[in-house]
């Protein structure tokens, strides 16, 4: 029987990166992990700020309104989903999971007004072709009903279940694009101080050199949150925004994008236009 643990407030993830830091280092997984923890977070009462809601809305650029863009309502949520993480008993270290996809579902808009419930789960353990996958469930509801509800896929590399794994894979040809992102080297810095995200691989070169990376990356939801405001108010108030994580952006770097209507949507893509390979492709399919 899955067990609740109700939290006082939303955790800081200044705390729980060092947590799950310190558990990465201690931890040696040796074989396959196999079970989850049967336990769900919940945090209650949560209220945005306006301050803060300003700040993302001018990084993003989400027009000005009182409705929670989807991708602001997944930072208020993600330190529930990360809190799961550090649990002694979560099977996969925090360093060096890698997000790998992100799905979310809304309802009804989130207003600024709103007192939000917020709930996060760990479940689906699978085998990969390079590890093993788990999903991070997050709800978010208003006045008892779920208004928002995000899917967050990670991969650990290198931990391996038993079992079959799908090694189909989508083979992509760069579109004609409708635009380019040109982000400057301080991008990551700029979205950690909105999301409270400030994973090392994303703030500077230095930092991210020691953890393997020629140079900070961007953040996936930033890229992410960026194609779902291009889309704009054109997803309406009920949708499903999904997005896959192919190669990390650099910083500083550009992005060639394209987004375009598609038979029940839109569909979005971000690639690097000298390479042709793609750094992240998705869609936003509006509900009604």
């Amino acid at each position: 029987m899955t067990s609740t643990v109700v939290l006082p407030e939303v955790p800081g993830l200044g705390g729980l990166f060092a947590r799950g830091a310190g558990l990465s280092l201690a931890r040696r997984v040796r074989s396959g992990p196999t079970v989850l923890p049967d336990v769900e977070y919940v945090v209650r009462g949560v209220r945005a700020s306006s301050e803060h809601l300003t700040d993302y809305q001018h990084l993003l650029g989400e027009s000005a309104s009182d409705v929670l863009p989807a991708g602001f309502v997944h930072v208020l949520a993600f330190p529930v989903a990360t809190a799961l993480m550090v649990r002694s008993d979560f099977p996969l270290p925090l360093v060096g999971l890698v997000h790998v996809a992100n799905r979310v579902t809304q309802q009804r808009p989130v207003l600024l007004t709103d007192d939000l419930d917020v709930r996060a789960t760990a479940t689906d353990l699978r085998p990969h072709r390079s590890g093993t996958q788990v999903d991070l469930v997050t709800e978010v509801s208003v006045d008892g009903s779920v208004a928002w509800r995000g899917v967050s896929t990670y991969l650990a590399r290198g931990i391996f279940l038993a079992g079959s794994v799908d090694e189909s894979s989508e083979t992509f040809a760069p579109p004609t694009p409708t635009g380019r992102w040109t982000l400057d080297g301080d991008t990551g810095r700029r979205y950690a101080a909105v999301s409270g995200d400030r994973n090392p691989i994303h703030l500077t070169a230095l930092s991210a050199k020691a953890l393997g990376f020629p140079r900070a990356i961007a953040h996936g939801m930033y890229t992410a949150s960026r194609a779902l405001a291009d889309v704009g108010a054109r997803r309406g108030d009920a949708f499903e925004w999904a997005v896959e994580f192919v190669k990390p952006v650099l910083l500083p770097g550009t992005v060639t994008v394209r987004v375009a209507r598609a038979d029940d949507g839109f569909t979005f893509a971000g690639w690097d236009a000298r390479s042709g390979k793609p750094h992240l492709t998705g869609s936003v399919t509006p509900l009604r």
